[in-house]
């Protein structure tokens, strides 16, 4: 890691230029959400208060379920203790098999809306650094959607968190997910060869790893790996690249008027910091997907990437990475959004065309066109 020399303090002058200038990168609709967002503050300072303000949030607003149900099962780890994963479900069970019922050339999603159909089922690991995100049982806002628009059998796994778990915690219980949700398809209602994984941020970085586990480990047969925004690769910002400007802040110190506000390559660091074993010099593929040296043989992918994440370039290496092992992969990039900017801005068109298109690519992924 290269040591940054100390920064001057920014004159008037100087302030004046970077806010110009994060104006011209930010997306024109994007601004008036970006220019209200407070100064960021460290969520890792106190872990604790982070989790119960954000499920206090949560709380206050509840998630609209219609049309979908929800039920919540353990699955036993070997030490005894138990995984919560949480099934959403259409209501009432409607689904399709997606096989012999499809015409030559028919979506497979609208060939038979008749109730008893085994569903693809999507399993979906939550963000929030390693640390945070968990939503509240049968609050899982994304699985809801997915559950409606795809439709599909949507699985939610709470995985152990860091930094009280640290890796391979996590990963293991999503891995487990996976395994129990083959294993049991029949009676979750579930085709077993439409499985999919996805995720946004470290759910991304997580389903790149479950989906590299399952093949080295000969698991379960994943159809497709949809990685949003992912955290996969534990050099994000080491050396003060991703906080430069055009890639997450105004300067490598990360306090310029973009990186004041949104998360940089400082705060990746500080997720990884909590995520893998103390004193880990480099983290191995399945805590970062992007030290993998193999990605030969994985399921088709769809990566998702914000032009002033710090992240960007890492998801870009890793999508052009799939794509010289000869893995299918779509590639789309939100010009001038910054990480998670859809939850400032979720009514704005630039985030409703980002979520059709992640969407849409699932959706073809799971109900491929027959013929």
């Amino acid at each position: 890691m290269s040591v940054q020399p100390e920064m001057p303090p920014r004159s008037a002058k100087q302030h004046g230029t970077a806010q110009r200038r994060t104006a011209v990168r930010v997306h024109p609709e994007l601004r008036p959400a970006f220019e209200s967002l407070p100064q960021f503050s460290d969520p890792y300072e106190d872990i604790e208060a982070t989790r119960e303000g954000f499920h206090a949030m949560l709380a206050a607003v509840p998630a609209d379920r219609t049309g979908v149900d929800s039920e919540r099962f353990e699955i036993p780890r070997a030490d005894g203790s138990a995984l919560t994963v949480e099934v959403y479900r259409p209501e009432g069970g409607a689904g399709s098999d997606g096989g012999e019922d499809a015409a030559p050339g028919q979506d497979a999603r609208t060939a038979d809306d008749g109730a008893g159909r085994a569903l693809p089922a999507v399993l979906h690991f939550h963000g929030g650094g390693y640390a945070l995100g968990r939503s509240l049982p049968g609050q899982d806002r994304a699985a809801i959607a997915l559950c409606r628009e795809l439709p599909a059998v949507v699985i939610t796994v709470e995985y152990r968190l860091a930094p009280e778990h640290r890796y391979p915690a996590g990963v293991e219980d999503c891995y487990l997910a996976l395994e129990w949700a083959a294993e049991r398809a029949g009676g979750l209602g579930i085709d077993p060869a439409r499985i999919a994984l996805t995720g946004k941020s470290a759910g991304g970085g997580l389903s790149a790893a479950v989906a590299l586990m399952a093949r080295d480990r000969g698991g379960p047969a994943i159809v497709h790996q949809s990685l949003c925004v992912p955290d996969l690769d534990d050099r994000v910002g080491a050396d003060g690249a991703a906080d430069a400007e055009g890639a997450g802040g105004e300067g490598a110190d990360g306090d310029g008027a973009l990186g004041a506000r949104v998360t940089t390559g400082r705060s990746v660091r500080r997720s990884w910091a909590h995520y893998l074993p103390e004193g880990t010099a480099a983290a191995d593929a399945y805590a970062a997907a992007a030290r993998a040296t193999d990605l030969s043989g994985l399921p088709p992918a769809y990566v998702l990437v914000c032009d002033l994440d710090p992240m960007r370039d890492a998801g870009l290496a890793y999508a052009r990475r799939l794509m010289d092992a000869g893995v299918p992969v779509t590639v789309r990039n939100v010009p001038g959004a910054w990480h998670g900017f859809e939850l400032f801005a979720p009514e704005t068109r630039v985030a409703k065309e980002m979520t059709a298109h992640w969407t849409g690519q699932l959706r073809a992924a799971l109900y491929p066109v027959v013929g």
